[in-house]
Parts: C-alpha cells; sequence; structure tokens
C-alpha cells in the first residue's frame, strides 16, 4: 500500500477555462514545505490543488485521472458508452479486476487528496498574511475535503483504511488494516460534523469562491454518508460475513439496524430546517405565474449558481460531456458545431423508465402509453407539432429534458433547425459514420445547453437539492412510513416536474411502504438520469444483479423505418455479487499485508 502514501511537496494540475479563479491555481513544485505554508498566496495554491481530486464527474470518456472523472454514467443501466475502448464498457462486460488502471486510479489519486488536506491541517497555522479565523475556515475546508475523499472511496472500495490527522509518510515497510465500515463513517459523519462549524453558510465572491465548501456542502454529504451506511449493502449484509481483517475483525455489519436509516433522516432534516428555503430551494421557472416544468428541470442543470445546487465543480468537463451528447448530424449547417461526438446513449432500459404525462410508469393500464403508430405532437423545446412515433408522445416533461430522440429539434438553433435522425440513413445514423453513432438509437441531453457544444464555462453540479429531498424520504419510509414528510418531499419534486402529485385526484399514494420504496426509486431513477447516481444507487440497494447484468436495450440502429422503431437487445451485461465493490488495488493488497481484499476479487 506504500504507494498511495509519497511525499508531495505540491501538486501540479491540469486547469480548465473558467472565469471562476480559485480551482485555477498552480502550486510552485519547487517550493519547500515551511516556504509553501509561509505566506497565504502559496498555501491558497496548495490548498486548490486538494480541491482538484473532486471527482470531474462527467468526465465519461477518460475515467479516472487526477481528477477523478467518473465513469458511472454508462457503466449502469441508465446507458452506453459508444467508443468501446473506454473503462466503462470493461465494468459492462467485466472483463476488469484488481489489477485493472481504474481501479489504482480512484484509490491513489483520493488518498493523495486525504493525505494533502492533511499536510494543509497540520501546516495551515504557520501562515501568514490572513487573520486566525481565516486560518480556522480554510482548515475546515481542507477538513471536510479529506472526510469526503474518504467517502468517495467508500462508496467505491467499502471499508477502508482510515490514516488519522498525521501525513503518511513513506515506508516501504507500511502495514496498515482496513477499518470497518462502520468506523469509517463514524468517522466521515464526525468530520463533517467538526469541519462544518467553522464553515461559511456562503461566500460573499462567488466568481472567486464559488465551489469551494461551504456548511451546507458537508452537512448535506455527512447525511448521505449515514444513508450509505443505512443502506442494505451496508447494513446486515451477510454476503460480506467473511469480509474480515486478518485479525478477524468484521468489516461490514452482520446485524441489519434500522436506526442507521434514522440516523440519517435525522441528519437529512436538520439539513433541511437549517438551509431551506433561505440557502438552498428548488429552481422553478414560472413564466406568468405558472410552472414551466421544462426549463425548471433543465435550468437546475444548467443554470450557474441556481439555488438548487449545493455542491458544484467549476473546472469540469462540460466541453467533452456536450461533444459527447451532441449527434452526428451529417450536412448540418456551418456554425451548428454539431460535431460527431454521440457517445452517451440512453438505453431503452432508461427511456421507459420516465412517466407519462400523467405522471404514471408506461406499464400502468391507466397512463396512455401506446408503444405503437404516430401522433401529431408538439415536444416542449419545438415550436410546431409534427408527426412522432407515439412511446415518444405525452411523455413527462423530464424525458424531452434528457433524451434525444429520433425525429426531435436540436437544442442549438442559432444557425437554423436541425431534426435529429437515428434511423441507418438518417443525418445522425449508423451508415453516416463508423464511430460517432448512437448504439441504442438515443443520445442523452442532460447538461446540454442551447449553445456550441463546445462552451466550457460553466459549473456542473454534483449534489443538488433534488436529491436531498429524495434521500430524506427514502431515510424516512425506511425508519418511519408513515411520516406525512416522505409524501410531501416526494411531491414537490412531481410538483416541479410538472406531474400529478401523489394522493392527488389524479393518482393515489402508495399505499404501503412496500409501494412508497418502489415510488421513490422510480422517481429518484428519472429525477437523477444521468447525474452519476444509478450506478452507486442500484448498489447500496443490492439489485444490481436485476438491474446491470443480461440484456440490455435498444432501437435497430442499422435499420430504416419501419424496423428502426423495434426494441432489440444491443448487449448482454455482466454483474456478479463481487462486483458490488470495486477490489482494492493488487499491488496494494500484496505489499501491505494487513489489507484484506474484497469478496470475491
Amino acid at each position: 500500500m506504500q504507494k498511495i502514501f509519497y511525499t508531495m511537496l505540491a501538486l501540479a494540475i491540469v486547469t480548465f477555462p473558467s472565469c471562476k479563479k480559485y480551482l485555477s491555481q498552480v502550486p510552485d513544485e519547487n517550493l519547500t514545505l515551511d516556504a509553501t505554508f509561509a505566506n497565504w498566496q502559496t498555501a491558497n495554491q496548495f490548498l486548490s490543488a486538494v480541491y482538484t481530486r473532486v471527482p470531474d464527474e462527467y468526465g465519461q470518456r477518460d475515467a479516472g485521472g487526477d481528477h477523478n472523472a467518473g465513469l458511472w454514467t454508462c457503466a449502469s443501466d441508465e446507458a452506453e458508452l459508444t467508443w468501446q475502448d473506454r473503462r466503462a464498457n470493461n465494468i459492462n462486460n467485466g472483463s476488469w479486476d484488481a489489477s485493472t488502471d481504474i481501479v489504482n486510479s480512484y484509490w491513489s489519486n483520493y488518498y493523495k487528496g486525504i493525505r494533502d488536506a492533511s499536510v494543509f491541517i497540520q501546516k495551515a497555522d504557520a501562515i501568514k498574511g490572513i487573520s486566525t479565523e481565516q486560518i480556522t475556515q480554510h482548515k475546515a475546508e481542507a477538513r471536510a475535503l479529506r472526510a469526503i475523499y474518504y467517502f468517495y472511496l467508500m462508496r467505491i472500495y467499502g471499508p477502508v483504511v482510515l490514516l488519522g490527522e498525521t501525513p503518511v509518510a513513506v515506508a516501504a515497510d507500511l502495514q496498515v488494516p482496513r477499518s470497518s465500515y462502520d468506523e469509517c463513517t463514524q468517522y466521515v459523519a464526525d468530520e463533517l460534523q467538526k469541519a462544518a462549524a467553522d464553515l461559511p453558510v456562503q461566500y460573499a465572491d462567488i466568481n472567486q469562491d464559488g465551489g469551494r465548501i461551504t456548511k451546507g456542502v458537508a452537512m448535506a454529504i455527512r447525511a448521505q454518508a449515514l444513508m450509505y451506511a443505512a443502506s442494505p449493502l451496508f447494513n446486515g449484509n451477510t454476503d460480506y460475513a467473511s469480509l474480515k481483517n486478518k485479525d478477524g475483525k468484521q468489516l461490514i455489519s452482520q446485524t441489519y439496524d434500522a436506526g442507521k436509516w434514522a440516523t440519517a433522516a435525522g441528519a437529512y432534516r436538520d439539513f433541511i430546517a437549517q438551509f431551506v428555503p433561505s440557502v438552498y430551494d428548488l429552481n422553478v421557472e414560472r413564466p406568468n405565474g405558472v410552472i414551466d416544468a421544462y426549463m425548471s428541470c433543465k435550468d437546475a442543470i444548467i443554470k450557474d449558481w441556481n439555488k438548487e445546487a449545493i455542491f458544484v465543480r467549476v473546472a469540469n468537463s462540460i466541453g467533452p460531456w456536450q461533444y459527447a451528447l451532441t449527434p452526428f448530424h451529417d450536412g448540418a449547417p456551418g456554425g451548428n458545431d454539431s460535431r460527431g461526438g454521440t457517445a452517451i446513449d440512453p438505453t431503452q432500459n432508461m427511456v421507459d423508465a420516465f412517466f407519462t404525462a400523467n405522471g404514471r410508469s408506461i406499464d400502468d393500464p391507466l397512463s396512455g402509453y401506446q408503444n405503437s403508430g404516430y401522433s401529431v405532437f408538439q415536444a416542449p423545446l419545438d415550436d410546431q407539432a409534427r408527426s412522432i412515433y407515439n412511446p415518444w408522445v405525452n411523455r413527462e416533461p423530464r424525458f424531452y429534458v434528457n433524451i434525444t430522440y429520433s425525429s426531435s429539434l436540436w437544442l442549438n438553433t442559432q444557425n437554423g433547425k436541425i431534426y435529429t435522425d437515428f434511423t441507418n440513413h438518417g443525418n445522425s445514423g449508423h451508415s453516416k459514420t463508423a464511430n460517432d453513432y448512437s448504439r441504442t438509437g438515443y443520445v442523452a441531453r442532460k447538461a446540454m445547453g442551447f449553445g456550441k457544444w463546445d462552451f466550457n464555462n460553466r459549473t456542473l453540479p454534483l449534489l443538488r437539492l433534488a436529491e436531498v429531498y429524495l434521500n430524506y424520504a427514502e431515510c424516512l419510509n425506511e425508519s418511519d412510513p408513515s411520516n406525512p414528510d416522505i409524501l410531501k418531499y416526494l411531491n414537490l419534486i412531481r410538483e416541479r416536474a410538472g406531474i400529478p402529485l401523489y394522493g392527488s385526484a389524479d393518482i393515489d399514494a402508495p399505499a404501503s411502504q412496500a409501494d412508497m420504496r418502489t415510488a421513490l426509486r422510480k422517481e429518484r431513477r428519472v429525477e437523477l438520469a444521468f447525474e452519476n447516481n444509478r450506478f452507486f444507487d442500484v448498489r447500496r440497494w443490492k439489485i444490481a444483479e436485476q438491474t446491470d447484468s443480461g440484456p440490455m436495450y435498444g432501437l435497430s440502429i442499422d435499420a430504416d423505418l419501419p424496423d428502426f422503431t423495434k426494441v432489440v437487445v444491443f448487449e448482454n451485461r455482466v454483474f456478479s455479487k463481487q462486483h458490488y465493490l470495486f477490489p482494492l488495488p493488487s499491488n496494494d493488497v500484496n505489499n501491505d499485508k494487513q489489507l484484506v481484499q474484497n469478496t470475491g476479487w
């Protein structure tokens, strides 16, 4: 394990174009630690480098790396990544193990962030040129980041090694065991609580300090860590009965504790009481006093610094992400920047998850869903009614926010209208390009703006209030199923989405705890689509063997109409029990004789 504990006096970071200055500072590698912390300018650069380990979750194409780019969307049942040589596809087809580069990447990079956060905490009191109060705040930022990085490790690998306060130096004979998952959770929760006491609620200059840790970020992720600990994967999971340290210490509790859900619910309740609506609120657009559900949901992601955003990454992969969302559009007018991205391809499984306009699942006899034929229909973005394939007609607004389907109007109309056509000989069909075509007949739209795909100057939310509401409702349903807040916060999400509320005249409220659990999971899947949650949700719920294994469906992309609309299997995926957690890197397990490997690897 010594590979993750090497001396780092400073980190060289890759900068991204951004008007936000804070995360674009580069530490001087030639300085000693004492020199680095002699003044705020260089110490601030060091802290900025610690921030770069915050995951760039939308960097699906180049997963891992110093910025911990995510692979989660296309390694779940939400989508397929067109580029087959990328790591998400290794996860999907089972061709990975403890020696795969991505396994080491997240492990080592988060531990680098943890170590350097500890260095900052240890050295910060020596900084000259700022007040004691400012030093206390910046140490709290580092403390929160360290705890957050531990949590990100835990959701990937399960129980991890807790290193304590002192940065660990190089030691070839370093032998450190894993702490239990409950110990890790308690540490993360305590550290975030401690950090929150010294963090600001908001920063005065968002352009200078946007993206830095606030009190709300710390408290929201604290609640999230508690929720994970309450979830079936880590709460009484007997599949991990043999996961023990060399001394016999059990690493994942074998006894289910319903009180963990209550603890997490309490943390979310406290967050909402403290920060909503004064600091955070759902993004709701009300032109003429009426909710515009389409723009409300779209702007929740693409509108910088809207009140729904809790934790954002300023320097991010929004340009590459939008490139991956842009259909090929062969022959499109110049100036459209309609390039051959077409890489984040929603599965039919995901497309079918969106509700109909009356708020019902498509398999509900009352949904009005039609699985064949065509109707004249005007989609929310379109300026006219046109003939549309019925499965894409009268769906809820979030469907049109998230899915580019064949015949839909493309978002960028600055140089004329383009209607995407994924049929084989259409402008974005397989026959037009050997590489940049959709493998499913759809392309995702989440976080895509209305202009050029290569616009890089926008924040991307890692955590927003809608997720907090859904998390709170889930924790309550598991701990106090009769609590009225469950329906209240679920319905706040549906109200903003422009669909009927549960318990209204249009649709009954879920009748039991099990029914509510199903409703919450369906709502979560839709509301948080393509936001890097689904991968972790199906694992913590222990349902990934059903969702991520076996056939994945799409349309018949090598056909033109009418055969194009036939649903076919495009891929059979591999998932078994061992895949619920990543393995620990084989080199570290081999070097650290106290470090036990995850079950099944």
